[in-house]
């Protein structure tokens, strides 16, 4: 027997009395990696200055790259506290449009010393108290022509009622679309827009509240006459609005739900389920079209002239707002539907 075999017999006898191999040496642990270096952040200078006067309001020292329009706003609020953020307006340029409150500095383009330019809008007022206030007017003035308040008719009419069915179904139409927008104001709703000049609220209500008195002084006039065919008339045009109504209503919970409270993440509207938010397919901005719908039913069931110059001021400006709709929608989505129309299906 060679001298390989007797060791390998003199293993085997070892292991069967320890009852396990012999240990084997533990392998070397690996050197653990240095920590990373911190990145070095590189702070923001910035500079603002009055737009009109040129002169410099305030440095800022260190701001942070991650620092947002509106941080920056805040900031120069408490150096002067009367310029709260919501009543200044910073831009790049002198003749450049107002930033955004969610523009964040580090992807302006600006070097590390950035300079804006600042300006007072002046009191502001919040978009909400605007719709409420815009709502509420008319509501209460035409129900002032409607019960004939003194002064208004001559005296022998105080507190009468129209002899016209009519009369009274375009008070209860009339009602119910202010009621419905205060509501919708309230609870539907998401306005994205904080603020806007106090001075536009003047503005914006007279147009509203002297439209309604003028459409009501005539609709509840003792001499008001009824439409020309008579009841056919005033069944179709009561029908057009009741229509348009809902469909106005379908369009704002559509609109609501398409993105959740407080996101600004912007997204295309598409038709749901409901049939009255299948116009979307054809239409950017149905919401305006339904309500020009409702005034046409109006101005249908009461043969009324000022209602038709209201229709027909209120197309103009609708028209306005969805074409801008309809721009900054084919602006930042590329894949935005090529069939649709601002308000009109195919026409506008």
């Amino acid at each position: 027997m060679g001298s390989n075999s007797v060791m390998d017999i003199l293993a085997l006898e070892a292991k069967n009395v320890n009852g396990a191999e012999p240990e084997k040496k533990a392998a070397p642990r690996p050197k653990p990696k240095p920590p990373k270096k911190a990145k070095r952040i590189v702070y923001f200078e910035v500079e603002i200055v009055d737009l009109k006067t040129k002169e410099k309001l305030l440095l800022l020292d260190k701001v942070e790259p991650t620092a947002t329009i509106l941080d920056i706003k805040s900031l120069f609020h408490k150096s002067y506290p009367k310029w709260y953020p919501a009543r200044q307006s910073l831009r790049l340029d002198a003749k450049a449009k107002s930033l955004r409150d969610e523009d964040i500095l580090q992807t302006l383009p600006v070097g590390t010393t950035a300079s804006f330019y600042f300006s007072d809008l002046g009191p502001q007022v919040t978009w909400g108290t605007v719709f409420l206030t815009e709502c509420a007017g008319p509501l209460i003035i035409y129900l002032m022509f409607y019960f004939r308040l003194p002064f208004i008719y001559p005296p022998k009419y105080d507190f009468t009622s129209s002899k016209h069915w009519v009369v009274h179904l375009a008070c209860m139409c009339h009602s119910f679309h202010y009621i419905k927008r205060i509501l919708e104001t309230l609870f539907v709703h998401r306005i994205s827009h904080g603020t806007m000049p106090l001075r536009n609220i003047f503005k914006n209500c007279g147009y509203y509240w002297c439209s309604a008195a003028w459409m009501a002084y005539y609709i509840n006039h003792p001499l008001y006459t009824t439409p020309y065919y008579g009841q056919q008339q005033v069944n179709t045009g009561l029908y057009i609005f009741l229509f348009c109504q809902v469909g106005n209503f379908s369009i704002h919970i559509a609109l609501r739900n398409l993105k959740s409270a407080g996101s600004k993440t912007k997204k295309i509207p598409y038709p749901t389920k409901n049939p009255f938010t299948w116009i979307f397919w054809l239409v950017s901005c149905p919401n305006y079209t339904y309500e020009l719908g409702s005034w046409i039913g109006f101005t249908v069931m009461t043969q009324c002239v000022p209602v038709a110059f209201f229709t027909l001021v209120a197309f103009i400006q609708m028209t306005v707002w969805a074409k801008g709709k309809h721009r900054s929608y084919l602006k930042e989505f590329r894949d935005y539907p090529t069939l649709r129309s601002s308000i009109l299906p195919f026409i506008l």
